[in-house]
């Protein structure tokens, strides 16, 4: 028992990278490169299906930077309404609006000097677009009903389910700023492309919400159900 063990930790310290568990030769390509990708300021744009990890990727190009120290900060772009969107990542001023009763600084401020994550940034609308151009052109921002801009330093990291190169053929999607975003691309496959990380994340899975409480091995045939599920949720799926 010791053996097996001390051999499943010499393979989860093989395959693991930070808090990424993979021995996929596409993820592999993808941590070869993260570490000088993290040292650089430039934009990343992380592509990948709904639950392929694309904020533990961006999470772990902030941890790996000379930003680590400072905030780094997660937004949903796709979970926001329309009309609050502009308020939640610039800020607003006093009286800006109904409602508006104290100055408040937005997401960008908040993550100035380490790392916003913009998740969904496909969903974002045409005027929001506009701004966010004009912040990675001018690296500043002004909060709804202000007119004093504000200098931040920021490391800007976004993500997408969607292919966001067909949302810019259609017109939805500003090609200016797709540019700007894509600075560093990275492509995520879903977990049915990588079926040989499901007993690894299985086992890492069954490991962090066992505690101390001793789990049997799952037997050959549940085993087998899961390898060969399709997983459309991805990891996500298999975590919950």
């Amino acid at each position: 028992l010791s053996a097996i063990e001390l051999l499943r930790k010499e393979i989860q310290h093989k395959y693991t990278f930070q808090d990424i568990i993979s021995r996929n030769h596409q993820i592999r390509r993808i941590l070869d490169i993260l570490p000088d990708i993290a040292t650089s300021d430039a934009n990343v744009l992380i592509e990948g299906p709904s639950g392929s990890g694309k904020q533990l990727f961006a999470r772990v190009l902030h941890d790996l930077s000379e930003k680590r120290e400072a905030s780094f900060v997660a937004v949903n772009c796709g979970g926001l309404a329309e009309e609050l969107v502009e308020s939640e990542l610039f800020g607003y001023r006093k009286g800006a609006f109904t409602g508006a009763n104290r100055d408040r600084m937005g997401r960008f401020e908040e993550a100035s000097g380490g790392t916003i994550f913009l998740d969904e940034i496909g969903e974002l609308s045409p005027f929001i677009q506009v701004k966010l151009l004009r912040v990675l052109q001018e690296r500043e921002i002004e909060r709804v009903g202000d007119s004093r801009k504000r200098k931040i330093d920021i490391r800007i990291i976004t993500a997408t389910h969607k292919d966001l190169y067909a949302r810019v053929r259609e017109g939805h999607f500003r090609e200016d700023l797709y540019y700007r975003l894509k600075v560093f691309p990275i492509q995520l496959p879903p977990l049915r492309e990588r079926r040989e990380d499901i007993p690894l994340l299985i086992d890492h899975f069954l490991r962090l919400y066992a505690g101390k409480r001793k789990v049997p091995p799952l037997t050959r045939k549940l085993m087998e159900k899961l390898y060969h599920h399709d997983w459309p949720g991805n990891v996500r799926e298999l975590q919950n």
